[in-house]
């Protein structure tokens, strides 16, 4: 009766892992997908570029998430590696620019993005950026 117990519970947990895995790639994906869109409609990207972008943001929330999860760094070691990441990202992206799409990127870039931290509704600004 234990080994059947032991077995139903260790099912019970691996589906659980499982469906939080699964929410934790939809999340993943959702982020990469609103940033996609919102640079789109920034930098008017044509669907060649916008699928580039697409992996270029896969690549850039993979990498991100590997670092947050990486508890033998300190938390500066991990947002010194983000950073680096983002400065990759951001040079791979503006390879495939127009010159009126890298200005309109320095303008973009230059602007508090609450979207991006958390602040779905963009309303107000997360506290960092006042």
């Amino acid at each position: 009766m234990n080994r059947n117990r032991l077995l139903a519970i260790a099912t019970i947990l691996l589906a659980a892992l499982t469906v939080v895995a699964q929410q934790a790639t939809t999340s993943s994906d959702a982020t990469v997908q609103q940033r996609l869109n919102l640079l789109t409609e920034k930098l008017d990207l044509t669907s060649g570029q916008q699928a580039r972008t697409k992996t270029i943001l896969r690549q850039l929330n993979d990498a991100t998430q590997r670092i947050m999860q990486d508890e033998s760094m300190s938390r500066d070691e991990r947002m010194s590696n983000i950073r680096t990441c983002h400065y990759q990202a951001d040079k791979e992206l503006r390879l495939l620019l127009n010159d009126d799409q890298k200005r309109k990127l320095d303008q973009f870039e230059e602007e508090p993005h609450p979207e991006f931290h958390g602040n779905a509704n963009a309303a107000t600004p997360s506290p960092a950026h006042n």
